[in-house]
């Protein structure tokens, strides 16, 4: 009995907030793809060229039962090319769907100026898909007559006229973007000699720091073991170094964050991977911990056999 009491206060706390959908329409070449593909960056299930007399039988659909995809917004594409479009059916539609307590819906038009859509057909030498056989300008004021009653419709309108796609994705973002986790961090040492992170984004060199690997007292430490660390501290180009790049990431990462980056890797590196390139991603980790972010820090060559041949001189650097 309990159980069941359960699973009915949570099904009651899931219907309480309703399932937002968003219906993102325009012209042909005005953007709508731009719209979708940053929709979906931002954590929205986009779904692209839906016919709107099947989006009943949609909203019935159970989303997936994974609980990252519960009360996931939906964002539905449409235009001229949908089969069985028709406006004036579909501001019906929606109107019904709209008084339904359990949906929130509303409406995204993208808007261009005709002769700015001509010069992005000309550009692309696709056809317009209403001017098979005749102008693109005939097509588009035919479509833009068509599309009229979703644009009066409409409570956004975003016109692309004079908007590059940059500035389109970021005035979605900044209309659209949802409550969510911040940008994913992660801190990887590694070592050159065995390549580098193919997904790094941000790539500091540590190898103009002393390299404890020809100490032989250090040797088979790695760069968690304390000795390690007081030797790497002790080169007169560590702290500026590691300063520099601290404040470097500070200024950076809230900027990536704002842009809606899901990730960003910072690949710290040294030869081998196991001393200067380890210490220095742990203490930049922590930097990063006690200016408010949440990093991870992972270090892929850590348990590597130490290898003379891949050091490279054991002549050190002036201290």
């Amino acid at each position: 009995m309990t159980g069941s009491t359960n699973d009915a206060a949570a099904g009651a706390a899931e219907r309480a907030s309703p399932q937002r959908v968003m219906l993102v329409t325009g012209l042909s070449g005005a953007g709508k793809t731009t719209a979708l593909k940053t929709l979906e960056d931002l954590g929205w299930e986009a779904i692209d060229n839906f016919p709107i007399r099947l989006l009943p039988l949609l909203m019935d659909t159970p989303q997936s039962v994974g609980r990252h995809e519960m009360g996931r917004p939906l964002a539905i594409g449409f235009d001229t090319r949908t089969r069985g479009f028709d406006p004036a059916s579909i501001v019906r539609q929606v109107r019904d769907l709209e008084k339904h307590p359990d949906y929130a819906v509303s409406t995204l038009f993208l808007d261009c100026a005709g002769r700015e859509l001509q010069r992005r057909y000309a550009e692309t030498r696709r056809r317009h898909p209403m001017a098979q056989d005749r102008s693109a300008e005939a097509g588009i004021a035919e479509e833009r007559e068509w599309l009229q009653p979703l644009r009066r419709w409409s409570e956004n309108v975003i016109d692309t006229t004079d908007m590059p796609m940059s500035d389109l994705q970021q005035e979605i973002r900044r209309r659209f973007a949802l409550e969510q986790s911040p940008t994913s961090i992660i801190v990887t040492s590694f070592g050159f000699a065995r390549g580098m992170p193919p997904s790094a984004d941000l790539v500091f060199d540590m190898r103009f720091l002393r390299n404890p690997h020809w100490d032989r007292s250090l040797r088979e430490m790695t760069g968690l073991d304390a000795p390690v660390g007081e030797f790497v501290m002790k080169d007169t180009a560590y702290q500026g170094a590691v300063d520099r790049i601290v404040d470097l990431l500070t200024f950076l990462l809230p900027r990536y964050q704002a842009g809606a980056k899901a990730y960003v890797h910072i690949a710290i590196g040294c030869t081998g991977g196991r001393h200067r390139s380890v210490f220095v991603a742990e203490e930049i980790t922590k930097r990063l911990q006690a200016a408010g972010f949440c990093p991870t820090v992972q270090h892929r060559n850590l348990t590597s056999r130490p290898v003379d041949a891949i050091e490279g001189s054991p002549v050190q650097p002036p201290v």
